[in-house]
């Protein structure tokens, strides 16, 4: 497959739809053919249906295509409401099941990986197959967890008040801060354009972003990953950059293996999210995988 131009990956139009009284934001791309599963991509936290551009251009040749903006990102709306891994769960399965009608393979980045992966655990018939690139979510820990400092317990409550919370974040979002933390978790840098820190920040410019990212202090912490990697029953690939300062890539592909010990993985030289800095590779890797489902 030959790599998009620059025109090609900017030229998917989006659609919306109404869940639950809030606007929410897809992409589709590519024909749905016979044989083969459709491919539903989710973006990581803080990004957006953009994130997966360079995939959708070429996977679009032999799939049918979607992706979705998770409620409080990207161009959906920025409800007033609590944010938590099943209300993201929940519109994933209601999206499969009343957008596209029929089971899809789930492909996931970061926290889009684990509310992909509890799609695929507590509503299994409505995927083919998953894959984590990166994924993120809590393992069960073996020994009791440490107390926090009382540090640790003052910089959550403080981080928990409106206004320090509002503070952050407008720091967060500041265009030279999205670059910075950017340069941290891409081993490409090259891979940092200007166009994919604006992605980034316009939807951070959106009324209630702020109130969004405020939410995830007080998120209620959705299932382990091990209980979840129990109850599913399809195939899995994992695709790992192994550069990635934010996760052990390494240890944790063990924990999957150990409580998943049928699936498929691969180790790439990227960061955090290796669908968007090495695309070609991570593209061939779905295209020869998906083809064997």
């Amino acid at each position: 497959m030959q790599t998009g131009s620059v025109a090609s990956l900017t030229t998917t139009a989006g659609i919306y739809w109404q869940w639950r009284g809030q606007t929410i934001y897809y992409t589709k791309a590519g024909s749905r053919q016979e044989g083969k599963p459709a491919l539903l991509l989710v973006h990581g936290f803080g990004a957006s249906t953009d994130h997966w551009r360079k995939n959708i251009a070429q996977l679009q040749q032999d799939f049918e295509v979607w992706a979705i903006d998770l409620l409080g990102f990207g161009r959906s709306a920025k409800a007033k409401i609590e944010y938590s891994a099943d209300l993201w769960r929940d519109q994933l399965y209601d999206f499969i099941t009343n957008v596209i009608k029929k089971p899809v393979v789930l492909a996931g980045n970061s926290l889009g990986g684990y509310v992909s992966l509890c799609v695929a655990a507590q509503y299994p018939s409505s995927v083919a197959g998953l894959i984590l690139l990166n994924s993120a979510g809590p393992f069960t820990e073996v020994q009791a967890p440490s107390k926090p400092s009382i540090i640790q317990n003052i910089i959550r409550y403080i981080l928990l008040q409106s206004w320090a919370s509002f503070f952050l974040f407008q720091f967060v979002r500041n265009r030279a801060n999205i670059r910075k933390t950017l340069s941290k978790v891409y081993v490409d840098q090259s891979a940092i354009t200007d166009q994919l820190v604006e992605d980034i920040y316009r939807p951070s410019c959106d009324p209630g972003a702020a109130q969004v990212f405020a939410a995830v202090f007080k998120n209620p912490h959705g299932e382990k990953v091990d209980v979840l990697l129990k109850r599913m029953q399809c195939p899995l690939l994992m695709l790992w950059g192994e550069g990635d300062p934010w996760m052990k890539s390494r240890e944790r592909g063990i924990q999957y293996r150990q409580y998943y010990p049928n699936l498929t993985e691969y180790y790439l030289n990227a960061g955090h999210c290796p669908h968007d800095e090495v695309p070609d590779q991570v593209n061939q890797l779905i295209q020869n995988w998906m083809l064997t489902l």
